[in-house]
């Protein structure tokens, strides 16, 4: 048994998704979460900054003794895994791209059009492209990017004609010329989209990786013997910068969920 922490990191608010998730199937485990409000979006930034972003984000999980690495966050997985993974021999360093690609290869064949939405950094990085055909080079997959999505749903300008409008610019000429029947949610920000989507495209079947990298987390846990028992401590979540907006979308991620989070406001200095 291990009851120290895990951590979780994203450039902003999104890897919130994943959380819910988390609770609900590992209800022993505890929690940090880093939430780069302050500098987000990562996903229109140059690569060595979202490394020295990410690298300072993880530096502090450390720091703080958690027992695995969670990267809730699509561009920085794209971006950094490796390097990460490298900086942090000692301890397990998950990125959400791959259980996302398990899933894909192990529900779809040659007969399904696979979509791949992301922010403009995940999408040229083409790393789920390359790791679905590695694993199934017969799979269709076409990808684009979709550059405001992220700053709408952080605005939380969701459920309204804009974020609709912006998903149509965007999707509709990619799904139906491509055919596309399954999309693959690439930024952990998009399940908060997730109904105008499902509400636009009904027939389009949706993989959504804050919940494909739940049985991940819980397989490194299974295989270094990492499972916390229950405990009194709690979760710890902080964010760069508590907007109003923020607070609002952390609310709007978990008002179906019996689970309560209260975030502290983080000093960047710091790191």
């Amino acid at each position: 048994m291990d009851n120290r922490p895990i951590g979780f990191f994203d450039s902003g608010l999104g890897g919130l998704t994943c959380i819910p998730y988390l609770m609900k199937a590992l209800p022993n485990e505890k929690i940090i979460y880093f939430g780069d409000t302050a500098r987000t979006p990562y996903g229109s930034k140059a690569p060595a900054t979202i490394k020295a972003f990410s690298m300072q984000i993880a530096d502090f999980l450390v720091q703080n003794q958690v027992k695995m690495i969670v990267i809730a966050c699509n561009t920085v997985t794209s971006t950094c895994l490796p390097d990460l993974i490298k900086r942090y021999p000692d301890i397990p360093v998950l990125g959400i791209i791959q259980p996302a690609v398990d899933k894909v290869v192990s529900s779809c064949d040659s007969s399904n059009a696979i979509g791949i939405i992301g922010t403009k950094v995940t999408i040229k990085s083409k790393t789920y492209n390359d790791s679905i055909e590695t694993l199934n080079p017969n799979l269709s997959i076409f990808s684009t990017a979709c550059p405001t999505f992220v700053p709408l749903i952080e605005e939380g300008i969701i459920q309204n004609d804009i974020m609709d409008l912006s998903i149509k610019y965007y999707l509709d000429q990619f799904i139906a010329y491509n055919k596309i029947d399954t999309l693959v949610l690439g930024c952990t920000h998009y399940p908060l989209i997730r109904k105008n989507l499902e509400k636009l495209y009904p027939g389009v079947r949706i993989i959504n990786p804050s919940e494909e990298i739940i049985s991940s987390i819980d397989s490194a846990l299974k295989k270094y013997d990492l499972y916390a028992s229950p405990s009194g401590l709690g979760n710890i979540f902080y964010a760069s910068d508590l907007s109003e907006n923020f607070i609002n979308m952390i609310n709007r991620i978990f008002e179906n969920s019996e689970f309560k989070v209260a975030f502290k406001n983080f000093d960047l200095d710091v790191l």
